[in-house]
């Protein structure tokens, strides 16, 4: 994610949309009759979305500093945390803690329902990351992978120079002891997801306009990497039958093999986050800009808790 300030129009040239691919004839995502809600447009700029048990979504608002909570009843927002450390991507752990991209300070937080956090990660060989982005946590065994490019943000304090020796998907194993670079080939990794198996991660390189896939071995390593689909994106995630959705101008869905099937169009700027939400995991819940939308799904998300 970039701030809404003098980057969004870099992202919006380094990112790539590339719907010259072609373009699908159905819309198979949508659940018969709906169309995308909006929900509201009272931000700043919103990321990060994350569904716990219950199908509440949790976002960011993160020029503002705070964490948002949907509420899946109600269809209410609320403020759950301010400050949050600058919270970028989100997602939850088995135990209901919210895992955050902390970016003011290039963290790692696990916070818990209380609001209350601990610091997971707070460096890399002995320096700050670079800045974290985008998590996800793989549901087999809690391990987590989590990108790490570089956005300059107007709130920091650091050095703006690049910390790491690279731009890279970093992993953390289980018991929160080993920390290693588990992929550095990418001009600016961005979004990232994993099948719910364990056994396959997607990750975007938004500025080489590439979507790859790799398998993930027992052992947290990634390998054999290949490219998925010719599309840069933002946020990401994926449904129970294995379609990818990326998030930039608007929302595209993906099939496994990585065929363009669906586009959401979403009357946005920028589409910068994608999860499923609600009880039944059928609300695609969009951040976007200044605002967060809701589409209706024929199709049910998975991945953590």
């Amino acid at each position: 994610m970039r701030t809404l300030t003098t980057a969004f129009a870099a992202i919006l040239l380094a990112a790539p949309l590339c719907l010259a691919q072609t373009q699908p004839t159905s819309r198979p995502v949508a659940a018969p009759g709906e169309q995308v809600q909006l929900v509201s447009a009272d931000f700043n700029f919103t990321e990060g979305p994350a569904a716990d048990a219950a199908g509440n979504v949790y976002f960011t608002d993160q020029p503002n500093d705070r964490i948002l909570k949907w509420d899946a009843a109600s269809g209410k927002i609320s403020t759950f945390l301010q400050p949050c450390g600058r919270s970028n991507g989100m997602s939850f752990d088995a135990a209901g803690n919210l895992i955050s991209c902390a970016d003011e300070h290039n963290e790692l937080w696990s916070i818990a329902p209380d609001g209350s956090h601990i610091v997971i990660l707070k460096d890399l060989g002995g320096k700050l990351l670079n800045g974290p982005n985008d998590i996800w946590i793989r549901p087999t065994d809690g391990a987590i992978y989590l990108t790490d490019p570089l956005y300059k943000r107007k709130w920091w304090t650091r050095d703006p120079a690049m910390q790491q020796p690279s731009r890279a998907v970093i992993y953390i194993s289980p018991d929160r002891k080993t920390v290693r670079r588990a992929a550095e080939d990418f001009k600016q990794p961005n979004g990232i997801i994993g099948t719910p198996d364990g056994r396959r991660l997607y990750v975007s390189d938004i500025d080489a306009r590439q979507t790859f896939v790799y398998d993930i071995a027992d052992d947290g390593q990634l390998t054999n990497k290949r490219p998925f689909c010719a599309m840069g994106s933002d946020g990401m995630t994926i449904d129970d039958q294995g379609n990818v959705y990326l998030s930039n101008k608007g929302v595209s869905v993906f099939n496994p093999s990585g065929s363009l099937i669906d586009h959401i169009d979403i009357k946005q700027p920028w589409t910068a986050n994608v999860c499923f939400g609600g009880a039944d995991r059928q609300t695609l819940f969009i951040t976007a800009s200044k605002a967060v939308y809701t589409l209706r799904t024929r199709v049910k998300g998975v991945g953590s808790p």
